[in-house]
């Protein structure tokens, strides 16, 4: 699939046309994270740069997890042209996938289209065989089915996934961070921006972020001496506990400690502490005005030097630059299509903002 390099103009491209498939019990929160900074990508640049298109099997209304009903603008079959087809799931996805739904998306894989979730929704195109291969995010608590039930894709913890022409998302807020690196990649940071400003969203998070997932959902309730050990060393992230130690507070061996971290969490005790730890400041950097040095310390790094050098090996840059926001960025691009004409309620939104002050306020 061919992708436009970074410097394209923007006021080339064509309207990319986005179709939103709605499970039945999806989540409204995440089709509308998606959804709307798209509309306000239109209302700042004061252009068509996307439409969406709202879809299910049978072109009939369909009911999100808080009850209210959405009436489509088509069945999948009927669908206008598309550049992108984005799955949204929701509550007790493994009866919401259709058989149609397997057949439509694997069509749509043929024919080249970007495809996505949110939410739960790549449940759908792993059902599909369309993430084998593929890095792939899900909301938390249909990790561990997916893990088991598609053992050939690489899911992952984190908010969001790019990975080639695969771009999923977790639920709740997560797929608005996933739009708009999207949108800065084709669009620029200062149109990305001014739609997070409309959004009062505090942070754009990125592809490095994770999702706080419960352990329980990783391990069941049969591990309670895991989930204990864990919850220690969360409590213990500026003064970390000595292995044998947290192995004695749980009545264990440091043989039988590290045997269920590798398990059970594929890494060693050690490993597991640092992550928490460069999570964690991680969290301060973005978040707070801490320098770095008081960083280190608080998440226990007995050196800066060191501190910096851990950072770097887990998330690629040093703790200068992420403090300065120069994150690196290879995100694929959501592919135009010729013009058509098509009723589009992205037109419709356009039209209604243009009384808005915010009309064409951001230059691309």
């Amino acid at each position: 699939m061919s992708q436009f390099s970074q410097g394209a103009q923007a006021q080339n491209r064509v309207a990319q046309s986005i179709g939103f498939l709605l499970l039945d019990n999806f989540t409204l929160i995440s089709l509308a994270s998606a959804v709307e900074p798209l509309r306000m990508a239109n209302q700042l640049s004061g252009k068509e740069l996307f439409r969406w298109h709202t879809l299910t099997h049978d072109g009939l209304p369909v009911c999100a997890s808080d009850g209210l009903q959405i009436t489509p603008d088509a069945a999948m079959q009927s669908a206008p042209a598309l550049d992108a087809v984005i799955v949204c799931g929701g509550v007790d996805i493994q009866h919401s996938v259709k058989r149609e739904h397997v057949s439509w998306l694997q069509l749509q894989a043929r024919q080249g289209r970007l495809l996505g979730a949110v939410c739960t929704g790549s449940w759908a195109l792993a059902k599909a065989g369309l993430l084998d291969g593929y890095d792939c995010s899900v909301h938390w608590e249909c990790l561990a089915s997916m893990q088991e039930a598609f053992p050939r894709a690489a899911i992952t913890t984190r908010l969001f996934s790019i990975d080639r022409n695969r771009h999923t998302s977790s639920g709740g807020t997560a797929p608005m961070d996933m739009m708009l690196h999207l949108i800065g990649q084709q669009h620029g940071r200062e149109l990305a921006a001014g739609i997070s400003e409309m959004f009062i969203y505090e942070r754009i998070r990125n592809e490095q972020d994770h999702q706080r997932v419960p352990l329980k959902h990783m391990l069941g309730s049969n591990q309670p001496k895991l989930q204990e050990i864990v919850a220690l060393m969360e409590a213990n992230l500026e003064e970390p506990i000595d292995l044998d130690e947290l192995a004695c507070f749980v009545d264990i061996s440091r043989r039988q400690l590290e045997r269920l971290f590798q398990k059970y969490l594929h890494c060693s005790p050690s490993r597991y502490y640092l992550k928490l730890r460069l999570i964690r400041a991680r969290q301060l950097l973005k978040q707070t005005s801490m320098s770095i040095i008081e960083v280190a310390s608080v998440c226990g790094f007995v050196s800066t030097p060191h501190f910096s050098k851990c950072y770097r090996e887990y998330f690629g840059i040093p703790p200068r630059d992420e403090r300065a926001g120069q994150q690196g960025n290879n995100l694929v691009m959501l592919l135009p299509i010729p013009e058509h004409q098509v009723s589009s309620s992205a037109v419709l939104a356009l039209n209604r903002a243009q009384g808005e002050s915010t009309f064409a306020s951001v230059r691309i």
